[in-house]
């Protein structure tokens, strides 16, 4: 089998594809032939900096994958040869609130990631993937899909009717328009490009803001909101847009802290003014995730890829993810 390992703090450079014995599955284990591998923020940076995440060479990269099940250990009861399946980004997390056990389970990070042929997995890091979708289209689900969903529902607690601010249109701001959409929640999108609302608006973005041409966004926001401000923000910039993002939200409202992608300084004295609630989100457990793939069947609901690269050109993934042009998810065929 092949997979791709970082091996050094090179950076992309250091990402080389190499050849390795195909696993056997022990007990309660399952050998995955991967399909698709989505990329994230997340993936890019382990990459380009290892360092100071603590990365053990080689490492393979990549949280999200979408395959096929093609052998199974003893005791597993979960899955079967044949089952198309998604791994879960905590390997651990199956329930309730995260623990520091749980954070040490992360795929492509602690552990080898999905950019690779073939994954052995324990059979609880799988869920079943949705049949409504492609290998590709399934392969976006693990962290940009199920990080939305969390911040929606779990800690926005969103409902029809609710506003809701998205910042960019990555893989996460557009999973959550889509979820908005979903349950008839009115999404307020920005981005840097009119072409990129423009696409934002098809997918039913109730109001858009160019913040290239609007600095002080946060003002378009309150007009588009009669002056009250949305009730959740899905927050993927960090630090240099939090206080924009506190400003944009409503007294009482929540706000969902997803990226740190951003410096800059962080007021508290605005969240207690305002009584926000302000949640980290690290992408979500296994049972989120499979109520999230419930949803997604009933509601035919399709993650938008930008682009689709083949498995010997997966570099050119990461230096589109560098280049941050895309639009939605960008995902490596295996």
């Amino acid at each position: 089998m092949r997979n791709y390992e970082i091996v050094n703090d090179k950076g992309i450079a250091g990402l080389v594809l190499n050849q390795c014995n195909l696993p056997e599955p022990g007990a309660e284990q399952v050998l995955m032939r991967v399909k698709a591998s989505s990329i994230n923020y997340r993936d890019l940076m382990t990459v380009l900096d290892p360092v100071p995440r603590g990365i053990v060479y080689p490492r393979v990269p990549n949280s999200d994958g979408a395959g096929d099940v093609v052998a199974v250990g003893e005791g597993v009861n979960r899955f079967k040869v044949g089952d198309r399946v998604c791994g879960t980004f905590f390997q651990t997390w199956v329930d309730g609130p995260i623990t520091a056990i749980d954070m040490a389970s992360a795929l492509g990070g602690a552990a080898d990631g999905m950019l690779s042929e073939y994954r052995l997995m324990d059979q609880n890091g799988l869920v079943a993937m949705p049949n409504t979708l492609s290998f590709e289209e399934a392969s976006t689900l693990p962290c940009a899909a199920l990080t939305a969903w969390n911040s929606l529902f779990e800690v926005g607690k969103i409902k029809a009717g609710s506003t809701v601010l998205l910042l960019g249109t990555g893989g996460v701001s557009i999973m959550a328009l889509q979820f908005c959409n979903m349950i008839g929640a009115r999404a307020i999108i920005t981005s840097s490009s009119d072409e990129k609302l423009k696409r934002a608006k098809s997918l039913g973005a109730w109001g858009t803001i160019n913040y290239a041409s609007v600095a002080d966004w946060e003002t378009k926001v309150l007009y588009l909101t009669s002056g009250e401000g949305v009730d959740h923000t899905v927050e993927v910039g960090g630090a240099g847009t939090l206080e924009k993002s506190i400003a944009s939200t409503k007294v009482g409202g929540s706000i969902g802290l997803i990226g740190v992608l951003t410096g800059g300084q962080i007021n508290p004295t605005a969240i207690m003014r305002k009584s926000i609630k302000l949640q980290g989100i690290y992408v979500g457990n296994r049972n989120m995730f499979e109520d999230m793939n419930k949803a997604i069947v009933k509601y035919s609901i399709k993650p938008v890829i930008d682009r689709v690269y083949d498995f010997e050109n997966a570099k050119d993934a990461f230096l589109e993810m560098q280049n941050a042009g895309h639009f939605g998810k960008l995902v490596v065929r295996v």
